[in-house]
């Protein structure tokens, strides 16, 4: 606790966006910072609580509650009051290896289940978290750490997303010499390819895998394992294999038209634009443009929103976001929703934000099936038809959907992108090993030691548990990490 009644005595307060406007015409972080004695008063909101549910990280209906990686969020709070910034950033990175990452781009469960949310508004967590160690490396105080023995046992990682990332690093400090491998021209999984540079600029990724390389950890670009590398090989070449490669196999919709031209997968849509950003500042034209086209946008959760600040960015001619939920309430409805579940209610994220100022409304439309595509004479897609719908649930906990009469519509569309979630991981290395998968498809590993079917051979972050958070990937490389060094040497040390 900094202060007894500071929860009282100050309000929170976030540091102000750019412009919605002004950011939509570049690439760049919209986020601005606050100063230190900001964050001072900031933390001194954090309370007596007793029991900080920010930091349990349990899984609860609606959501998470608390952070998955068990942040020490009250220590390094009152840390940032007592001005104490290197100790705050040591008792930061003793739970997370990607602080960086996770102050950029997670939704802050831990947020939902602060106690100072029963009265009023929470403690800006998320905020400081990216303040500590953005000053962290600000000030040199992040620095490589190599390991001072080595064991002489060899770990391959496949997948470099942050799942893959924290196990490397994790096993890397317990002295195993690491690969990882990932298929992508560049290191970083869904940090890289997925997740826009306005939410997090590719350039902070590079520092930590510049930093993890620094350490000793060997990346592998270009290298498919199951097709470049037999899985096979691998695991015949190292002590251990950990499975991070996420659940990519996007899922796909069944409805009439899905075979005109201009309707895409978001992920398509969302990484070509990454990597020619990257590879050229867009000059190379390698990418799905949006610029003058209607576009909708079929999905209602973060993808889906991506695709919208995108194309805004590409200087769309409209842009509409399908969802098939109910908008959110303006509070918490603590009967069905209560504390210290992840609040749900209605807000505006970034690329909605941009685009009501720009067009003057929220771009999303809820309770909405789309029924079929229409196309033109040239096999491109024209419009959608949709429907507004209402969703109850049987007794069996099965949603079911009921289309409302006379809500029929017709949108012009010139592109449209699906965003409707991940089906589970693909299965070129799965099926090659012979590994069991649950039945959503997953690799089948047991929460605890994370090995697989198959001897050697562990799987973690969304390849194990499905379609997920990058704080709970985070949390599965980490803990699968030591599982491994359990398994190659008999005990471990790591946390």
């Amino acid at each position: 606790m900094s202060t007894p009644t500071g929860f009282m005595d100050y309000k929170r307060e976030l540091p102000a966006d750019r412009s919605p406007l002004e950011r939509i015409k570049d690439w760049d972080e919209f986020h601005k910072h606050f100063s230190s004695d900001q964050l001072r008063t900031q933390g001194a909101r954090c309370m007596d609580c007793g029991t900080p549910y920010c930091h349990t990280g349990i899984e609860m209906p609606g959501g998470t509650s608390g952070c998955p990686v068990n942040n020490l969020i009250p220590e390094w709070n009152n840390l940032i009051y007592r001005g104490l910034w290197r100790e705050a950033l040591d008792r930061l990175h003793k739970t997370n290896n990607f602080p960086e990452f996770t102050g950029r781009v997670c939704p802050a469960p831990c947020e939902g289940s602060c106690t100072v949310g029963l009265i009023g508004d929470p403690v800006t967590i998320k905020t400081i978290e990216q303040s500590i160690i953005d000053k962290g490396f600000e000030e040199g105080w992040v620095v490589p750490q190599p390991p001072l023995v080595r064991t002489g046992k060899r770990v391959a990682v496949v997948g470099s997303g942050p799942a893959g990332l924290a196990c490397a690093a994790q096993l890397n400090k317990a002295g195993h010499t690491v690969t990882v491998f990932e298929r992508a021209d560049r290191i970083g999984g869904l940090l890289t390819y997925g997740i826009p540079t306005m939410k997090l600029d590719k350039k902070i990724v590079q520092r930590r895998v510049d930093l993890l390389e620094a350490e000793g950890i060997q990346f592998t670009t270009n290298t498919e394992i199951g097709k470049d590398i037999s899985a096979d090989q691998l695991v015949s070449d190292f002590d251990a294999v950990v499975l991070c490669g996420g659940a990519t196999k996007a899922r796909e919709v069944e409805i009439e038209g899905r075979d005109l031209k201009g309707i895409h997968l978001a992920m398509d849509y969302l990484n070509g634009t990454i990597k020619s950003y990257l590879d050229s500042n867009l000059e190379d034209g390698n990418y799905i443009s949006a610029k003058d086209k209607n576009v909708i946008v079929i999905g209602g959760g973060d993808t889906g929103t991506d695709c919208v600040a995108t194309a805004l960015r590409h200087e769309c001619k409209s842009v509409t976001q399908f969802g098939t939920h109910a908008k959110a309430p303006l509070e918490r409805d603590q009967a069905s929703n209560p504390w210290p579940q992840f609040p749900n209610v209605y807000t505006l994220d970034y690329a909605h934000e941009e685009a009501r100022a720009l067009y003057g409304e929220d771009p999303r439309q809820f309770s909405v099936l789309t029924k079929k595509f229409v196309g033109d004479e040239n096999g491109n897609v024209k419009e959608l038809h949709t429907v507004q719908i209402q969703r109850t649930v049987d007794v069996t906990g099965r949603r079911i959907y009921t289309e409302i009469p006379g809500t029929e519509r017709v949108w012009p569309a010139d592109l449209v992108f699906i965003a409707v979630g991940f089906e589970g991981p693909e299965n070129t290395i799965i099926n090659q090993l012979s590994l069991e998968q649950d039945r959503r498809s997953n690799v089948k590993a047991k929460y605890g030691d994370y090995r697989t079917s198959v001897d050697k051979v562990f799987a973690a972050g969304d390849m194990r548990r499905g379609q997920s958070l990058v704080v709970w990937a985070i949390n599965e490389g980490r803990e699968a990490a030591r599982e491994v060094d359990r398994y190659l040497m008999g005990t471990t040390m790591l946390p």
